[in-house]
């Protein structure tokens, strides 16, 4: 059995695409911004990619199996720049499969003539965060100010670390090895659980980024729904502090 298997949807002809990639990730910022362009600009699936660096696993819906993978999804903009969304289940569970799978991905898009790669992540900062930036992280300096202008921030010694799994090495091999310039976006999160506040963050950026219009009602909800949870945990920590408190004049 071969190492990836690509299972083939459509082959369309696009014109000078931007690609963009949102796998799961730290506070699942980059899965949840992808997933939702997806939905929303009713994008059409290109390719399914199967792969033992995937975790040996099927998921389990209304009693039906969905084995686990990576998905390539397109839109025709009519405009300059169409667009290849990257989203999936999983990322590789082994240094060797995420090498291995982001290099995959690249070799599918190279005869698409990809004009930029986005990768979309979490940034985590270990507290939950009122306001989420979005952070940059640029192949080429040259990029720096146009993303700036549509609300990417750049700054200094941020974010510490580099950047791990496929949000790097799709970036980085795209660049080192295709020679397609690009991004990280980075969504500030506190990293303990699927952040729908800072993915709408990311979706109004890059919206920007790619002029197209995105409905933000749904994420809009689901944000709403995390700041109704995050403040009933607030409270509950205070009612306990409190109680804590009145315990020394018992």
């Amino acid at each position: 059995m071969q190492k990836i298997m690509i299972k083939t949807y459509e082959e369309p002809e696009l014109n000078s695409p931007v690609f963009v990639g949102g796998l799961p990730g730290i506070g699942n910022v980059g899965k949840i911004t992808a997933d939702y362009f997806i939905d929303k600009l009713k994008m059409k699936k290109m390719v399914d990619i199967y792969s033992e660096f995937l975790p040996p696993q099927v998921f389990i819906f209304d009693n039906v199996i969905h084995l686990v993978r990576v998905s390539l999804y397109y839109k025709k903009t009519g405009k300059k720049n169409d667009l290849i969304f990257l989203t999936g289940d999983f990322q590789g569970t082994t240094q060797e499969g995420q090498y291995e799978l982001s290099y995959a991905i690249l070799e599918l898009l190279k005869k698409y003539d990809v004009s930029r790669v986005y990768t979309l992540g979490g940034y985590s900062v270990g507290k939950i965060v009122e306001k989420p930036r979005v952070l940059g992280a640029v192949s080429d300096k040259k990029l720096i100010k146009p993303l700036e202008k549509n609300g990417v921030v750049f700054p200094s010694g941020e974010p510490s670390g580099g950047i791990v799994g496929s949000a790097g090495l799709i970036l980085g091999l795209g660049t080192e090895m295709f020679s397609i310039p690009g991004a990280c976006f980075m969504g500030e999160t506190s990293g303990y659980f699927a952040d729908p506040k800072s993915a709408r963050e990311i979706i109004m950026v890059l919206s920007k980024v790619l002029k197209t219009r995105i409905n933000l009602s749904d994420i809009d909800e689901k944000t709403k729904q995390l700041e109704d949870i995050t403040e009933k945990m607030k409270q509950e920590a205070q009612n306990k502090n409190s109680k804590e408190d009145l315990g020394y004049f018992g």
